[in-house]
């Protein structure tokens, strides 16, 4: 099922999100409002306001506090997508030049700064302080999980622990961060919030884990990356894990061998994919997935059946079975 589609009962809520959030996306600054007017441009899919819509409408009728916690976060996930591309040197964004490429890198790090405080902001103006805890837990996370991937493969360490613990503080903690503000804008207890929490997170694990699939099968480039292009990254991601633990000593050793070199060639490159393919390492990763999303749909079982809890099941499989 396509992502418009399960949105679609929300598109009205979503209109009413895309004029917020564009009102957020205003300064007295000429360059900075030249600058955010393009970041306006980029609108992308809105998985995670509407991951924080149809949460909310799991516990009742969507509210303005869910537009507020909506806006918040897609100002932090915009915010660390603009620093992104400048710690990896993008010079593109799935089709569009980076911020970076068009304005350079210190226009890049100080709007990314500025989208930053700005999500802090409307959370303070609006009197959501569980919305800034949240959001602000996510951002610690999220450093520290890029700072363990940062380590990981200058070390070349993989272990499937240590997979797991850097896409959930990466990826997995801002899809988390949406299904708790869902329920806190319905006034949720507790308990809920950390039940929607947990639902957000194994959906962020299983959408991490099927974008490094992608990176051994897809040579798409609106997603962001062409094919190979963590092996290049040295990076050791889930097919590549479950591949190795299927080797031999020998087998490894030649395969870290090659992740190691500091110029990947295009034909080693291809050696490791085909490597991963022949050893069932994306088979692994694809049921490992959806071990994942199976979890989270039991996880709503829970609670009542209702238009919102269905299009929360069709988005937790479109997780796994989209296409990019």
């Amino acid at each position: 099922m396509k992502l418009e589609a399960i949105i679609k009962p929300i598109k009205e809520d979503l209109d009413n999100f895309d004029r917020y959030f564009k009102q957020q996306l205003q300064s007295k600054v000429p360059l900075l409002n030249m600058v955010l007017r393009y970041v306006a441009s980029r609108s992308g899919k809105k998985m995670r306001p509407a991951l924080i819509f149809l949460t909310a409408q799991l516990f009742g009728e969507l509210n303005q506090r869910a537009i507020v916690g909506a806006s918040m976060i897609e100002l932090l996930h915009t915010a660390t997508l603009v620093h992104d591309d400048v710690v990896d040197e993008a010079q593109e964004r799935r089709g569009f030049l980076s911020i970076n490429a068009i304005w350079k890198n210190k226009v890049a790090v100080l709007l990314g700064d500025y989208l930053l405080s700005r999500g802090l902001l409307v959370s303070v103006e609006n009197g959501e302080y569980n919305f800034l805890k949240v959001t602000s837990n996510a951002v610690n996370m999220m450093s520290e999980g890029e700072l363990q991937s940062m380590e990981a493969s200058r070390r070349m360490n993989y272990s499937m622990e240590m997979y797991f613990d850097i896409i959930r503080n990466k990826t997995a903690v801002l899809l988390r961060s949406c299904c708790e503000i869902g329920a806190i804008s319905q006034n949720q207890p507790q308990e809920v919030i950390e039940d929607m929490g947990l639902f957000g997170e194994l959906l962020g694990i299983a959408f991490q884990i099927k974008d490094d699939i992608f990176d051994y099968t897809n040579n798409n480039t609106l997603l962001g990356k062409p094919v190979g292009n963590d092996i290049k990254e040295k990076k050791i991601t889930l097919p590549l894990i479950f591949a190795l633990e299927n080797s031999t000593p020998s087998e490894v050793e030649n395969i870290l061998k090659k992740m190691k070199s500091s110029k990947s060639a295009k034909k080693e490159v291809q050696n490791i994919i085909e490597f991963v393919k022949s050893k069932n390492g994306i088979v692994k990763a694809e049921e490992k997935a959806k071990e994942f999303i199976d979890e989270a749909i039991e996880l709503l079982n829970k609670y009542p059946d209702s238009n919102a809890k269905n299009s929360l099941i069709n988005f937790s499989l479109y997780v796994i079975e989209r296409e990019k």
